[in-house]
């Protein structure tokens, strides 16, 4: 029962979901108004946007059928075909499992398994949340970087990220960020410079 309410729940969230991407990644944090402007700096088409939220709501459904914690504990990032796979699990079955189940959802073009093995603390994960939320606002606010084009997962100090940098400094610039953040331990990114990007101002 508990299944059937969530798959049923994430079908409407994966729905919404895709409109809501197609207006832009940063409306929660800076309102309707502003989302036109920054989605003209978003890096991928309307259409890949779409694609992706279809993937990570695809995978989050076949994550609940395998198991409820298979749901809670993996984390998904979704970013031009490419899923990005974070957490901690009980198992090397459980983390292979999620690799399997994701080059199942049509469209994937790469599966990056960033899946550790072992228990997390409550502390550790409200550490970990406080670390996103810390790197999400530094990238908002600086000028020189294009946040709507990054996404970022904090799993035992560890950051993820993965997206479109626009060049190389950029990107270092994030990095610069993510590294300057309380706690963190260390950054790994899965994050694509722009072709042309290396020689870009």
């Amino acid at each position: 029962m508990f299944r059937a309410q969530f798959r049923k729940l994430l079908m409407v969230v994966m729905l919404a979901g895709t409109a809501v991407s197609l207006n832009g990644c940063a409306s929660a944090l800076v309102g309707a108004g502003a989302v036109a402007g920054l989605a003209a700096f978003e890096e991928r088409t309307v259409k890949t946007i779409a694609r992706d939220t279809k993937i990570g709501a695809q995978l989050r459904i076949a994550l609940l059928e395998e198991s409820e914690q298979h749901f809670t504990k993996i984390g998904i990032e979704v970013f031009e075909g490419r899923v990005l796979l974070t957490g901690a699990v009980d198992s090397k079955q459980m983390r292979a499992d999620a690799v399997r189940l994701s080059w199942k959802i049509s469209g994937v073009k790469a599966v990056l398994n960033e899946i550790g093995i072992g228990a997390k603390s409550l502390t550790d994960t409200a550490k970990d949340a406080w670390i996103t939320a810390q790197l999400t606002s530094k990238m908002t606010f600086d000028k020189d970087i294009l946040a709507i084009n990054y996404s970022s997962e904090t799993v035992a100090g560890i950051v993820y990220l993965i997206g479109i940098a626009q060049n190389q400094a950029e990107l270092d610039r994030v990095v610069a960020h993510a590294r300057s953040v309380g706690y963190v331990r260390k950054v790994i990114s899965h994050v694509r410079v722009k072709k042309g990007g290396e020689a870009a101002k």
